[in-house]
């Protein structure tokens, strides 16, 4: 139910933001009345009052939507599926939980990477390579390959936009 509760949002956001000019998706803009809105229907959407885990619960539902399955890889002779998972493990620090299957030998490998938002541009960029079936979130720190998920120009925007606001939402504290 989440999943289609997600991809409704994800419409409205891109509506209204259609409806406010163009945005490039590399350089998101955070303003404080955008900020308001968006915040507002995330926390209406996963009801809470929280906005820490409105934009948690958003960003995993994201990564759940966009996740790069093995289904998607046809072709390839290594077909593996990566997913993440995200939290909080203290103030200001990001908690990135990432698991890659081959869907070949069933091997499933786990691994955690912690990331200090404190100090960091809360921009999260991404890029979409022509040909490709996904598309990167760059680090923050960086810049290179961080999160990978399908290709989807409107998830990995939505994507950014829901990683940056929780950025900022952590450097507070």
């Amino acid at each position: 139910m989440r999943l289609g509760l997600t991809r409704i949002l994800n419409g409205m956001l891109l509506a209204a933001v259609a409806t406010m000019g163009s945005v490039q998706a590399e350089e998101p803009t955070l303003s404080s009345e955008e900020q308001g809105r968006y915040l507002s229907e995330l926390k209406r959407l996963y009801l809470t009052e929280d906005e820490r885990k409105a934009l948690l619960a958003h960003s995993n539902d994201l990564l759940k939507t966009y996740a790069l399955s093995a289904g998607y890889q046809i072709g390839q002779r290594e077909r593996k599926g990566l997913s993440y998972q995200l939290s909080v493990s203290a103030p200001g620090e990001l908690l990135v939980r990432e698991e890659l299957r081959n869907e070949a030998t069933g091997e499933l490998r786990v691994s955690r990477q912690q990331v200090s938002v404190f100090g960091l541009d809360p921009f999260i960029r991404y890029e979409c390579p022509q040909g490709g079936n996904s598309c990167v979130l760059l680090h923050p720190i960086d810049g290179k390959p961080w999160l990978t998920i399908l290709r989807d120009h409107k998830g990995a925007a939505e994507l950014a936009k829901a990683l940056s606001f929780l950025s900022r939402n952590l450097q507070k504290g």
